[in-house]
């Protein structure tokens, strides 16, 4: 059985916090994203955001539902708010979505109202239920029941928040803009220049042509980006 808590030393380097300040520090709940790519609400609004001074503090926002993530309250100091999360706090009018940065570290980029009312999920594989019915399952942990099999994995949907209706359906394909999730280019992101069995060559925002594996692709537009990337 894994423990309940988490030295600061030791907590993922993905993590931009002080490592000496305090012995402990809040491990995330368990959940759709590893514990490399997502952060605990409690550290996101005391460490990062510095929007409290203690872990008393942000239990005081959370049970007064100032904090949402994708659109729904959460109250639990460990929830995991992990990459393409949308972090909203409608009484300061401030959102954020969590990104990476080309360091490897997760960054909340401050966002618009407006956009923080969808997500790109990478499609990572199809389950037939009951009825013939085809259920597409996502990166985030989300299932959605879709009409048509025109959905393969590798491939992302752009979904409504909080409803989780398909708004747009990106291919991996020539053309199509992707963000680096991982490998040595990682927080990268660029146009898609040719596709090769397991490898993705792309142009850079400096111009540069790149090659990394499908599986560090997450794609977030098609030409340009459908979210707003980090500076």
């Amino acid at each position: 059985m894994g423990k309940s808590h988490m030295k600061r030393l030791t907590a993922p380097r993905s993590w931009k916090v002080k490592r000496k300040t305090t012995k402990f520090i809040t491990k995330p709940n368990p959940g759709p994203h590893r514990i490399e790519r997502c952060m605990p609400l409690n550290v996101m609004l005391r460490d990062v955001l510095g929007l409290a001074k203690n872990t008393k503090e942000v239990k005081y926002l959370l049970c007064n539902g100032e904090a949402l993530v994708d659109g729904k309250v959460r109250n639990d100091v460990k929830f995991p708010v992990g990459l393409m999360d949308v972090l909203s706090i409608p009484k300061i009018n401030k959102y954020y979505r969590m990104l990476i940065d080309r360091k490897g570290y997760l960054t909340l980029n401050e966002i618009k109202k407006e956009e923080s009312t969808f997500k790109p999920c990478k499609i990572t594989g199809k389950t037939v239920l009951k009825g013939s019915k085809l259920q597409v399952n996502l990166s985030n942990g989300y299932n959605i029941l879709v009409k048509k099999d025109s959905f393969k994995p590798g491939e992302t949907l752009l979904i409504e928040l909080p409803s989780q209706k398909v708004k747009e359906h990106f291919k991996l394909e020539k053309g199509a803009y992707v963000f680096l999730t991982g490998g040595r280019h990682i927080g990268d992101h660029g146009v898609v220049d040719k596709v090769e069995d397991r490898i993705v060559l792309y142009k850079s925002q400096a111009g540069e042509v790149h090659e990394t594996s499908k599986k560090n692709v997450l794609i977030i537009g098609s030409k340009k980006p459908s979210i707003l990337m980090l500076k």
